[in-house]
């Protein structure tokens, strides 16, 4: 075995409700994409003064969650502490210090390199030259357009719009961020702290007693630590809202950070739903015939999606639509492996799922 298989990473852990400020308003702008009922999110995104919201609404395709930011603010890492620091940027420059787009790039594969060095060089063009070209709506929806099929031309002409006037738009996301945490994230924050602060010492008991492999699979609900996400150092914190998946990126050459779902499986991302969206999730994906028979060959061995599409006959982008309900119910584990994608059942949220409805139902009916 080589040394990147059987050296052990040093873990630090990171606490902050400034990553779930960002990481909320990312999930609300893709509800569909995190399993978030769709009118509960344009409801809280109806809160926000009209002009800022669609200013949010335009530019969140470029701005996303900027983890490196994030990571680099001191603590406490509130949202208050976010906003002010976001506060002290000169306007004209606040969206180019928040995407961090001066750090070199730091990842290992050299077409990776290549497109992000594209990506640089077309924000900042557009910033300092105060336009785009057709070229760029291109590119960005070459490397953005599979993983988000959202992702149409007009979106990508609207965030350029933007962009391309930095100082305007500084001013309005600094002033749309302080809109949503008064309409919204105020009181949020208080509801989720609590919750990021139990899975962190959750998190930091399991790490005692588990290897970094077992523990990165206990964490991320079902994913294979594989290349991708190997370095000597990790950095980890909790983030409630995008429970089950997690959020990922290198921030230094030799440090992954990892943001992982502490979401209880009995507790709902809208405050006081009182039906789970773990277990809604699981028996949606349960009630399809077609994701019951992806789980019936997957429980005999781990599978492509086009060794799925095969057995079963259907188009890929089907079957990668299937698959992904299944891992956003943590029905099934994932492993990459020189970019191929292997699926297995995870029979450990299979046998959980009935003893939970079992649980929800007992607690219900003993509150009548």
């Amino acid at each position: 075995m080589t040394d990147k298989q059987t050296s052990s990473p040093a873990i630090t852990w990171d606490f902050g409700t400034a990553y779930e400020m960002f990481i909320s308003l990312h999930v609300l702008h893709e509800p569909d994409y995190y399993g978030i009922r769709p009118s509960y999110a344009a409801g809280v995104r109806s809160r926000i003064p009209a002009a800022e919201r669609k200013l949010l609404e335009d530019i969140y395709p470029l701005v996303g969650v900027p983890l490196k930011w994030l990571h680099r603010l001191p603590s406490p890492k509130d949202a208050v502490s976010a906003l002010w620091a976001l506060k002290q940027i000169p306007a004209a420059e606040r969206m180019l210090k928040l995407q961090r787009l001066e750090d070199p790039y730091i990842g290992d594969n050299p077409e990776d390199l290549e497109k992000h060095k594209r990506f640089k060089e077309i924000l900042m063009r557009i910033f300092s030259e105060g336009k785009w070209k057709a070229e760029d709506i291109e590119f960005f929806l070459k490397i953005f357009g599979k993983k988000h099929g959202n992702f149409k031309r007009e979106i990508f002409e609207r965030a350029f719009d933007w962009w391309s006037k930095p100082e305007e738009l500084g001013e309005g996301f600094l002033s749309a961020m302080q809109s949503y945490y008064q309409a919204f994230f105020e009181e949020e924050e208080k509801r989720v702290e609590p919750v990021l602060k139990a899975g962190l010492e959750r998190a930091q008991a399991l790490a005692s007693t588990m290897q970094i492999n077992d523990l990165f699979f206990e964490l991320s609900q079902g994913i294979q630590l594989s290349d991708e996400f190997r370095a000597p150092k990790f950095v980890v914190a909790p983030a409630f809202w995008t429970t089950p998946l997690i959020f990922f990126e290198r921030i230094e050459k030799d440090t992954m950070l990892l943001l992982f779902g502490t979401r209880p499986a009995d507790m709902s991302v809208i405050p006081g739903e009182t039906v789970p969206d773990a277990l809604v999730r699981s028996l949606k994906a349960l009630a399809d015939p077609t994701r019951l028979k992806i789980l019936y060959y997957l429980s005999n061995e781990s599978l492509t999606p086009t060794e799925i599409a095969r057995k079963l006959q259907l188009r890929p982008p089907t079957v990668t639509h299937h698959l992904s309900e299944l891992r956003l119910a943590s029905l099934v584990e994932l492993s990459l492996n020189d970019d191929e994608k292997r699926y297995a059942v995870r029979k450990q949220a299979l046998e959980s799922i009935f003893g939970n409805l079992q649980t929800f139902l007992q607690n219900n009916s003993s509150k009548e």
